[in-house]
């Protein structure tokens, strides 16, 4: 991605191109578990669209895992001794 791309809209402030546009949204789409890599060319803005409503799931879903962890750590620690070095791991992890 080059900024030499970018130019400066109405407002004042950076767009960015739509080349650089696809280019975000094909590194987005392979963060995604299930991802495939595409070709930049066959990137739509439906695909887009695709892509980053998939992405918004995937990060609901990664903060109910974390919320189900950290509830999970939580009644461990409450049945360790408060002072126990599995304790001190634990609360280092909530």
């Amino acid at each position: 991605m080059s900024s030499g791309r970018r130019s400066l809209n109405s407002n004042g402030n950076l767009r960015i191109s739509d080349e650089e546009i696809v280019q975000l949204v094909a590194r987005l789409n392979q963060l995604l578990p299930h991802s495939r890599p595409t070709r930049r060319s066959s990137t739509s803005k439906g695909s887009a669209s695709k892509v980053l409503e998939e992405t918004c799931q995937y990060i609901k879903n990664l903060q109910r895992e974390v919320d189900d962890l950290s509830g999970r750590l939580s009644e461990l620690l409450s049945t360790v001794d408060s002072d126990s070095p599995q304790a001190a791991i634990i609360r280092g992890l909530i």
